[in-house]
Parts: structure tokens; sequence; C-alpha cells
């Protein structure tokens, strides 16, 4: 009996843990994912390639200042994306952070040395945007 319930227990930590695991985004030594006011002070501080990777509809119904819509669904993102410089930092975002976490992987597999994903995306950004 004692053991049943340590042994339930025990499958019961495993499984979150896993659970846990599998949700954190996946960074990688060119890849991470910045809370929002890490993000934001970077931003505002350096001139940095900021990339919006919603759609041109909900990049014109407001977008963070500065940044440049590509379109993650495009086909041609990564000819988009090839006109940046991969040397220098990129910040990218999209509504909640699916698609910017897609778009971090493209560009880490195009050589791209530093990409900083917003945690949350557009939805948990806490400045203004413009339209």
């Amino acid at each position: 009996m004692v053991k049943q319930i340590v042994m339930k227990k025990l499958i019961l930590l495993l499984s979150v843990g896993v659970f846990l695991i599998s949700c954190k985004e996946q960074e990688t030594e060119h890849y991470k994912v910045l809370e929002v006011a890490q993000f934001e002070q970077a931003i505002s501080e350096n001139t940095v390639t900021l990339i919006d990777v919603r759609t041109p509809e909900e990049y014109q119904s407001g977008h963070i200042k500065s940044a440049q819509n590509v379109n993650i669904q495009s086909s041609d993102f990564k000819a988009q994306m090839k006109r940046f410089d991969r040397e220098k930092p990129v910040y990218i975002y999209c509504r909640s952070g699916a698609r910017s976490a897609k778009a971090g992987k493209i560009l880490e597999e195009m050589g791209f040395k530093e990409v900083y994903d917003l945690k949350g995306g557009v939805l948990a950004w806490r400045g203004n945007l413009e339209k």
C-alpha cells in the first residue's frame, strides 16, 4: 500500500517535470526568449533590427515602434530575411510567441548569430503600439 502511494507520487512528480520542460521555449546558443522588461530595455537602448513576424493585417492593427513587418507565413519569409545582417542582433515578436518561436528557429538555421524573442508576444507588451 505504501509502495503504491510512493509510486503514484513519483509518477505525478515526473509527469509535472516533463510537462514544465516541454512548455518552456527551447532556447539555444543563438536563440533566446526575453521577458518583456528585458526586451523593452534592449530595443530602447540600442539601434536594433526589430521584426514583427505577424501578418500585414495584424501589423497594421498595431505594432511596436520601429518594427518592420516580415510575415512568417509568407512563402518568401527566408528570402526577405536575407536582407538583414546575420551578425547583428535581431529582435522578433508575434501575437503570443508561437510564430516568433518558429521564426527564431528558422533564423538560427539561416545563420543569424543573435535572435531575441519577446516572451508572450505583443499580447504581453506593456508599451504603446503604433498604427
